[in-house]
């Protein structure tokens, strides 16, 4: 079992939390494949630790074909998504399942971290 903290903008937790945005997208792929949990990091201006939620799938491949695989609850706009991607020839969603909402926000530092990640950090 391996979690990863992630910086996500504020209007994409509402989506996740909401059960509308069922993938989280990336440049990068983790680092490991046993990835089962993402700890939900909202950045500016929530600037707090919201909840986790389940992996319980990772795609990988070209944007394209991670679009064709994930369009229907991305929880994105496919002119966002591209934007995202833009020039990049490799494209990664974690496809989301159960989300666990704290019931008190929580400071990074309750998790050993100083400083908010510019991409993703490995609890």
């Amino acid at each position: 079992m391996r979690r990863m903290l992630l910086p996500i903008h504020p209007e994409h937790v509402i989506n996740i939390l909401s059960g509308t945005k069922k993938y989280e997208y990336r440049k990068i792929k983790s680092r490991y494949s046993d990835i089962d949990r993402i700890i939900i990091y909202s950045t500016t201006p929530v600037r707090k630790v919201v909840g986790e939620v389940q992996v319980v799938n990772i795609i990988m491949g070209s944007p394209e074909s991670v679009w064709e695989e994930t369009k229907e609850y991305s929880g994105i706009s496919k002119d966002y998504f591209d934007d995202y991607y833009s020039g990049k020839e490799f494209a990664v969603a974690y496809e989301l399942g159960k989300v666990f909402r704290y019931k008190e926000p929580k400071d990074l530092m309750e998790f050993g971290i100083k400083y908010p990640p510019q991409s993703m950090v490995y609890i």
